[in-house]
């Protein structure tokens, strides 16, 4: 039996799915074969943006962006198995995430909603394909995120160090490996997107690239109070956020209430600070007593050059490094993180860490909706 696995992910971006090939070996313990970045079709990446702005959609258009974004992974995982010229028979298991429409770890009940239809995935590809990952996380009790810190302690984690993994994607989380502890983790708050959502709204732009037009402006002291007494920075763990909170509306809600009004540009340099800050707030709330701490960043953050300077400067001596440094790119490491929940739930594996996520207990996260066709003359059933 095969053991190498696809891993498919979109995040808050929305603009694409990031596609990885891995399995056992390497010197972290799991390895990248192949990647690819597959981009969402313009009519998709349109049609998924009208309707996470609105914030509501009728159920047929739900019910077919569903079903076209379902495709769109298919052909992501199709095109990365032409990249690494093999067969669908020769991978397990697809671990789709699929696109997030909307996290609620608040709610009552509470829910996570991620749409690609996975039974188009397994059809297409003819491979067993595992989704619905958060889900199973929330029914023990969990909130279903963070949800990749399993792989970050079976790749990072370091009997000499106390180490903190931050992924900057569109929403910021920490895990800590402390030798000889159990694992820990949480959402800090915004990564990307409010940094993304600011510049698109008043310059067109998907995002700030390297930081520049950040590095050219002026901290706000008193947006940057304003943004950093929201109440979910004083939760304790676990706790989840998402783009739904940490929104345009929010960030244009403490606009207005300022003294004056802000360039565009100081807007911009201000979330910059704002997010290297509670990215560094988490860092720092461990004692600094004890074994040495590092950090190790992945996501797409660490290309922002400007919010990584800032996230160095708020943590003095502690070392910073990217977890390319160690073999897994920053950029794949959470469509890596899919492939290996996949492998945990075809093991009949837990794939959650209940310290992290609050759930009831370790689970195998995910249903398995089988990819092989029936063999030609398969007995019916009676």
């Amino acid at each position: 039996m095969p053991d190498l696995y696809i891993g498919l992910i979109s995040g808050t971006s929305r603009d694409g799915v990031e596609a990885v090939l891995a399995g056992q070996g390497g010197p972290l313990g799991w390895q990248v074969h192949a990647h690819i970045r597959y981009t969402y079709p313009d009519a998709v990446a349109a049609e998924l943006a009208r309707l996470t702005m609105a914030g509501h959609g009728h159920f047929q258009e739900l019910g077919q962006l569903d079903a076209a974004i379902g495709d769109v992974f298919a052909d992501a995982a199709l095109a990365l198995l032409h990249e690494a010229d093999l067969r669908p028979a020769t991978v397990r298991a697809i671990g789709s995430h699929g696109q997030t429409l909307h996290h609620a770890p608040t709610a009552t009940p509470r829910f996570s909603w991620q749409i690609g239809d996975p039974f188009r995935i397994a059809e297409r590809t003819g491979i067993d394909t595992v989704a619905m990952f958060r889900q199973r996380d929330i029914a023990a009790g969990g909130e279903g995120a963070p949800i990749a810190c399993g792989l970050h302690a079976a790749c990072f984690a370091d009997p000499s160090l106390r180490r903190a993994v931050v992924n900057i994607g569109g929403i910021s989380n920490i895990t800590w490996l402390r030798p000889g502890e159990p694992v820990t983790g949480y959402d800090c708050g915004p990564g990307n997107t409010l940094m993304d959502a600011w510049i698109r709204a008043v310059r067109g732009l998907p995002f700030d690239a390297s930081g520049g037009w950040a590095a050219e402006g002026r901290v706000s002291a008193e947006l940057l109070r304003s943004l950093r007494t929201d109440p979910f920075f004083a939760l304790t763990a676990p706790k989840t956020t998402g783009p739904e909170y940490f929104s345009l509306g929010w960030l244009q809600g403490r606009l207005a209430t300022l003294t004056d009004r802000m360039a565009d540009i100081d807007v911009q340099t201000t979330l910059t600070e704002f997010t290297a800050g509670v990215i560094a707030d988490a860092v720092l709330a461990e004692p600094a007593e004890g074994p040495q701490r590092d950090v190790l960043v992945c996501g797409g953050g660490v290309r922002n050059a400007e919010l990584m300077r800032r996230l160095r400067r708020h943590l003095g001596g502690i070392p910073v490094a990217e977890t390319g440094d160690l073999g897994l790119p920053a950029e794949q490491v959470e469509a890596a993180a899919f492939a290996w929940l996949a492998r945990q739930s075809m093991h009949a594996q837990a794939g959650n860490v209940p310290a992290v996520t609050g759930a009831t207990g370790p689970r195998i996260l995910g249903c398995v909706i089988p990819g092989a066709r029936p063999a030609t003359g398969a007995t019916e059933p009676a």
